[in-house]
């Protein structure tokens, strides 16, 4: 089988990889792009049990502690110091528009989620892109495409079991294939793995130091939990069913905005209450 072909050149290749990862990080813990984009339609500070009430399917506690995560990041402000005082994006914060509306274009052109919310469709992209090195197995692709795994994992730095792991990820999430059946057989970038181009150049942009100041990053347990993806227990699981089966949540939930924000339908606030307070 030929290998698909490859542009010479790439805005992949133009993009500090570390500094992506970097970013993603910060963005990649579950309800992290919910509650950015109620907080950004809300435009002004909510108590925690504000935001949770526009995010039905999710315990109140668990919407305190993303909070608290996004604060230690720099990501959101608290209007006060007193304990329950309420969070409002901060300017760091607010600059994420632009890179959630290129990351749901690119889910949209490139992965077959069907009719999805915006915030969860944005959420599957980060999911896709945030784990540690890929970005750095994928820039190797893009510069150096077809390529055996032990030359991927010469050019990326990595390991050899490392590099194998990660390109099986990346394989499940549609990023990259092989060009033939064969155990090793060369690998090479799918169609949707070689568009992430202006994707890693609009998070290098956002989180750009001097563009925007930050706190240093803290992490906390709950927050690495998260960052494999849908958290142990019913909510991710309730969350995902619940926004699938409601043909009444349209797709358009929380993305491209700046339209007012739409109320959780009646339907999915009902399947998912049993979570709330666990």
């Amino acid at each position: 089988m030929s290998a698909p072909a490859q542009p010479a050149a790439s805005q992949i290749g133009l993009v500090d990889a570390q500094l992506v990862e970097e970013a993603l990080s910060l963005i990649a813990p579950k309800w992290t792009t919910w509650s950015a984009q109620t907080l950004a339609q809300q435009d002004g500070p909510m108590r925690v049990r504000d935001v949770a009430a526009r995010l039905p399917f999710v315990s109140e506690q668990f919407v305190g502690k993303r909070l608290a995560q996004m604060h230690d990041d720099g990501l959101v402000v608290r209007a006060g110091d007193r304990h329950g005082a309420p969070y409002q994006l901060s300017g760091f914060g607010s600059a994420l528009s632009p890179v959630h509306r290129v990351l749901a274009d690119w889910s949209h052109a490139h992965l077959p989620l069907g009719r999805v919310a915006g915030a969860e469709r944005v959420e599957d992209a980060v999911r896709r892109l945030h784990l540690r090195h890929s970005t750095a197995v994928i820039h190797a692709l893009d510069a150096g495409g077809p390529m055996r795994f032990v030359h991927i994992a010469e050019q990326a730095g990595l390991d050899n079991s490392f590099t194998r792991q990660r390109l099986i990820r990346l394989q499940l999430d549609g990023l990259v294939t092989r060009t033939g059946p064969r155990h090793g057989d060369p690998y090479v970038l799918t169609a949707a793995g070689r568009a992430l181009g202006p994707v890693y150049a609009a998070i290098e942009h956002w989180s750009n130091p001097v563009a925007a100041p930050r706190p240093a990053p803290v992490r906390v347990a709950a927050a690495t939990r998260t960052h494999t993806g849908i958290p142990p227990g019913s909510d991710g699981i309730r969350t995902s069913a619940a926004l699938r089966r409601s043909t009444a949540a349209p797709s358009s939930l929380f993305s491209h905005a700046p339209q007012p924000q739409p109320r959780v339908p009646v339907a999915v606030a009902a399947q998912s209450a049993s979570s709330r307070g666990r």
